[in-house]
């Protein structure tokens, strides 16, 4: 793609540039910021699971940054819904690995909102970038010392001058005991991504709203409104009849949009996120494993995934890029 004769270094055109955040609250984090030639950029937060913390493609910003910003994970806080005082969104925020959704009590173990796994910074961290690849590599413990031994080994892989990058996750459980384990993929898209104009499809055979509030607007999931004060949130469970689940955007304004591709036979749901309050303004768009009940409901209605000692389990998230809405409308 480039001639070597007409330039020195390839960061220059692509690579990977390590960072350290200066000031507030996220001081001292670690950063990979990793631009792939072709207009796709993004940054891995080193500090917070290796999750993605801001995504653009051709220079228009696509994620939503929640009003805290960056806060390194001496600050979190895990009592009840306290997860949302840190919780910068980002494009990426991993939720998990021993609950996801409401917080509450299993036994005497108490399960914070959304898990813990996103507030763990890796203790292994390293790229490798040539010619045609830039890889991202990871390892993330969660374990408790007599509770789980869990740990998130993550690659993230983008193709020099493609229009892609892929998620590839395996958890395993290095334990001596089977363990609950739940993981949600919070992708959140943002302004100018995000907007009255966007065109949202998912190619989901049932949606599903989570709650008699969320029920009132199941004929308009899919449309976007403009920021307005006091929103109250909407959600919505997308499940599928193929393995090959897709959900995109795209907005004609901006003239960018992306796809968000991953096997529901391994992740056999997506939360649809719709909030579109002033300041707050997000749509998630979010493969997991399980609804949002909680743990306790799951384990109740014989729905809770487990992880037995010594199994390993994969998953896959792919996100495409597009700057033309008939390719994009081809795609799903």
């Amino acid at each position: 793609m480039f001639d070597r004769n007409y330039y020195g270094h390839d960061t220059q055109f692509f690579g990977v540039e390590e960072h350290r955040l200066v000031g507030g609250r996220g001081d001292g984090m670690r950063l990979f910021q990793v631009r792939n030639g072709s207009g796709v950029e993004f940054t891995v937060s080193a500090d917070r699971c290796a999750d993605i913390s801001r995504l653009s493609y051709k220079g228009v910003n696509m994620n939503y940054m929640g009003v805290g910003g960056y806060a390194a994970p001496a600050y979190y806080d895990d009592k009840g819904d306290h997860f949302l005082k840190t919780f910068n969104c980002g494009f990426l925020t991993t939720c998990g690995l021993l609950n996801i959704g409401i917080p509450q009590k299993d036994g005497e173990e108490e399960l914070p909102l959304h898990g813990t796994i996103g507030h763990q910074p890796a203790d292994r961290i390293w790229y490798t970038c040539d010619e045609e690849q830039i890889e991202i590599h990871a390892h993330i413990p969660d374990m408790h010392i007599f509770r789980q031994k869990l740990e998130l080994e993550r690659t993230i892989s983008c193709p020099v001058g493609g229009t892609s990058f892929t998620i590839h996750d395996k958890i395993r459980n290095i334990g001596s005991h089977r363990e609950p384990m739940l993981i949600l993929y919070h992708m959140n898209m943002g302004y100018p991504l995000l907007s009255e104009r966007s065109i949202v499809r998912v190619n989901s055979s049932k949606v599903i709203p989570r709650t008699e509030h969320a029920a009132e607007g199941i004929d308009t999931w899919n449309q976007m409104i403009r920021p307005v004060p006091d929103f109250e949130e909407q959600c919505y469970y997308h499940t599928f009849d193929g393995s090959q689940a897709c959900a995109g955007i795209f907005n004609p304004d901006a003239g960018v949009g992306l796809t968000i591709r991953f096997d529901s036979s391994t992740l056999p749901y997506l939360t649809e996120w719709k909030m579109m309050g002033e300041k707050d303004y997000v749509l998630g768009l979010e493969p997991m494993i399980a609804t949002l009940d909680g743990r306790n409901a799951l384990k109740e209605s014989g729905k809770l995934p487990y992880i037995e000692a010594g199994e390993e389990k994969a998953f896959d998230v792919c996100v495409d890029f597009y700057d033309n809405q008939t390719v994009f409308d081809n795609a799903q």
